[in-house]
């Protein structure tokens, strides 16, 4: 007998899944991920222009305001809200990722918020242990995707396949039978879309506001999808579906559905130390380590020279232009800015990515001094590539180190205190100002969110 197409399998699996189904560290880490992306929506509101123009869209649209824009107050749909605040979600390259890369949270968290608010809206409380359960779906599901595709970093991984693991997570909420999750697999196949072009390329605000898309995608495949409205039942496996299209059929299903339903690895989500690309993490780090350890000063640098696999090396292309990035988006993808950063300050931080730090010229000196150096060894094959970092002196000497055990990484994990240092720290950059007792509330919520009746009471705390 033929085998069900994925979304069938997968279908059945969200629909059936229970919170008392999930462990301890899938519900831990849907608990820091709610946490680390109500602080990064916060900081990114406050420090991003263009989140600022989409949220003025948002507020344009109109429809039924049941929904929260995060950190600007007034409510709106649920389509503009998961929009807006799907904007937010990736735009300072703050959020979570997986130990493979990409970005679980940005797509699918707004998306959660905005149908956890619509709900609650029109009388049915959504509870902590449901929003968790919604998150751990969804996040186990990007995970068992993107470490069984051969994926070659040509489509936007977290945009174009994204949309399918928060159309899981809303459809999970929204309560939806088997078959209108399906449905809804289906529906957001027409929102799977975004190449790594807007990720390599400089001079676009769409770096940062990628996840707006499928965060309104998926909210809108599963609001269909309710209203009885069908899909693609072969989306996943059939001939011109997802897999055979953008993974030219190269997929491990066995390995994909290995414990579904038993096993959930949100709490293999990662969450970073540093507000850029996690690809630069391990050189920045090696930088940070090198120039404490010497107690290196800025001055006594003569050069520096990053050494660099496939991935690296876009993050070094054109040369000049990332030596002198000139908007926050295309400074955090910048490794030789990122590494002058580190290099200059021994640390790294929010306050290091405003117009006023772009022009550093402690920063912008070093930056032309650092040389790229390409090293095989470093490419990007599977999880997040290691870094080495050679820092020569202008008295002969030569420091080297290559980054490991990254903060935020799985060998050095941040951890619920480290999260909520990172969400003190974002708040701070706000667009409008939290009171310490009202960040403190908000941290204090989702320590306890598994017992929250009413899980939405956050969002307003924040908005």
């Amino acid at each position: 007998m033929t085998q069900p197409d994925l979304c069938a399998v997968l279908a059945k699996h969200v629909a059936a899944t229970q919170y008392e189904s999930l462990s301890a560290d899938a519900v831990e880490g849907a608990r820091q991920s709610v946490l680390d992306m109500l602080g990064v929506m916060l900081a990114a509101g406050g420090m991003e222009r263009a989140v600022q123009d989409v949220v003025a869209i948002a507020r344009e649209e109109g429809g039924v305001p049941e929904c929260s824009l995060i950190g600007f107050g007034g409510r709106v749909s649920a389509l503009a809200a998961a929009f807006a605040n799907g904007a937010m979600a990736h735009a300072l390259d703050f959020d979570d990722q997986t130990p493979w890369g990409q970005h679980s949270g940005s797509a699918m968290l707004p998306a959660v918020f905005a149908v956890a608010e619509r709900r609650a809206a029109r009388g049915t409380a959504v509870s902590g242990r449901e929003m968790i359960t919604a998150i751990a779906v969804g996040q186990d599901l990007f995970h068992r995707l993107i470490a069984n595709v051969n994926w070659k970093k040509d489509w936007n991984f977290s945009t174009a396949i994204g949309v399918y693991c928060a159309t899981a997570a809303c459809a999970r909420l929204m309560r939806l039978p088997t078959e209108q999750v399906a449905a809804a697999f289906g529906i957001a196949s027409m929102q799977s879309c975004g190449t790594m072009a807007v990720i390599n390329a400089t001079g676009s605000d769409l770096r940062a506001l990628y996840a707006a898309f499928p965060a309104r995608g998926a909210v809108t495949a599963a609001l269909m999808a309710e209203k009885g409205i069908s899909g693609v039942p072969t989306i996943f496996e059939g001939s011109l579906g997802i897999f055979d299209i953008y993974f030219q059929g190269q997929y491990q299903r066995e390995r994909m559905l290995d414990g579904l339903g038993r096993t959930f690895s949100g709490g293999r989500t990662l969450y970073k130390q540093w507000p850029a690309v996690g690809t630069s993490h391990s050189h920045v780090h090696a930088a940070i380590q090198l120039v404490r350890e010497h107690a290196i000063r800025p001055d006594q640098i003569d050069r520096i020279r990053i050494f660099v696999g496939d991935y690296h090396r876009l993050m070094c292309e054109p040369l000049d232009t990332r030596r002198r990035p000139t908007t926050l988006v295309d400074a955090k993808f910048s490794l030789p800015y990122l590494v002058a950063v580190a290099a200059a300050r021994g640390a790294m931080g929010l306050g290091d990515f405003t117009p006023d730090a772009l022009q550093d010229p402690t920063v912008l000196s070093l930056a032309a001094r650092i040389q790229p150096v390409d090293d095989a060894s470093l490419d990007w094959r599977g999880e997040l590539p290691l870094g080495r970092v050679e820092i020569h002196l202008t008295d002969g000497r030569i420091v080297e180190r290559v980054g490991q055990d990254v903060p935020g990484s799985a060998a050095a994990p941040l951890g619920w205190e480290g999260v909520v240092r990172k969400f003190i720290d974002c708040a701070g950059f706000a667009p409008r100002t939290l009171s310490r007792e009202r960040i403190e509330d908000v941290h204090r919520f989702l320590q306890r969110m598994e017992h929250q009746e009413d899980a939405t009471g956050v969002l307003r705390m924040v908005a």
